[in-house]
């Protein structure tokens, strides 16, 4: 049974927290001392002081946080739960910067009025966009608090359609749109469903039928209002580009110096030898 929702002050302070943690970590600070750090600049009045003061523990004896956050299943969703075990894993592609990122933006969503509809969107994209396990997401989606039984019920359904059918197809059929025609068509709604979604998205899914998804979702959040789903930026590689430029020209400078002298008329090889070797033996030393 999924557990009851926090107050929007809670949202608020988490959002404050994450959007902290991300920010300092640009300053190659470990993880533990930015939650002692950050603990002292959160409201004392909310719980949120009390869940570091367990994660702080938990990071001491083996250094993540995922396992803390799991057994604190009443205070931090699933979804968040996820989120940062994925970050925390050895392959490493999945970086804890961009799960701050995330949760930072919904964390704040929730604070003010969030609705089912987009929050599942953007999860969802969360997923498909940084190429996360849909099985493991969508279990840790539908035990979140805002869902109620309908709605976990179909992401748990979803879970085994994804890759099989069209995402935009599985929305329309959700969609209270799909209800209302079958009603004007005269056919039955027993069995079908759940309509969970409102009129305006099923119509939306019904225009991106057989496109890209990411349309879809851009669609989505326009209507929506659900956050955009953080990018992930490309790596900068001009600090490694600039080096390896400057050893080039390097070579090709010489390369030009050498044409040069042979053009002179040919290339005096003896620079090149080390101070001693190469000499011509004068017949006096023999």
């Amino acid at each position: 049974m999924p557990n009851a929702a926090l107050d929007p002050t809670e949202y608020i302070e988490q959002g404050f927290l994450f959007q902290l943690l991300r920010e300092r970590l640009a300053d190659d600070m470990p993880m533990q001392e930015l939650l002692e750090q950050a603990r002292w600049e959160l409201l004392a009045t909310t719980k949120l002081p009390m869940a570091i003061d367990y994660l702080l523990t938990e990071l001491k004896h083996s250094g993540l946080m995922a396992p803390a956050m799991l057994k604190l299943g009443h205070y931090f969703t699933g979804f968040q739960t996820y989120l940062v075990s994925q970050s925390e894993t050895d392959t490493g592609r999945f970086m804890i910067s961009t799960a701050l990122q995330i949760m930072e933006a919904e964390a704040k969503y929730r604070s003010a009025q969030p609705t089912p509809e987009g929050l599942f969107f953007y999860q969802f994209e969360v997923l498909c966009r940084n190429r996360l396990n849909y099985d493991k997401g969508l279990t840790a989606i539908s035990s979140d608090p805002i869902f109620d039984a309908n709605w976990a019920k179909w992401i748990l359904m979803l879970r085994a359609q994804i890759g099989l059918v069209d995402i935009a197809d599985l929305l329309f059929l959700a969609s209270e749109e799909y209800q209302h025609r079958l009603v004007e068509a005269g056919q039955p709604t027993e069995g079908k469903g759940p309509f969970l979604f409102g009129r305006r998205e099923g119509l939306i899914a019904l225009g991106n039928r057989r496109k890209d998804p990411l349309f879809l979702f851009a669609a989505m959040q326009r209507h929506l209002g659900y956050p955009t789903v953080p990018r992930l930026k490309p790596r900068d590689q001009t600090p490694e580009l600039i080096p390896a430029l400057m050893r080039r020209v390097e070579r090709l400078e010489s390369r030009i110096k050498l044409m040069e002298e042979e053009r002179r008329g040919g290339i005096d090889i003896t620079k090149f030898y080390e101070k001693g070797q190469g000499k011509i033996p004068d017949l006096k030393d023999l």
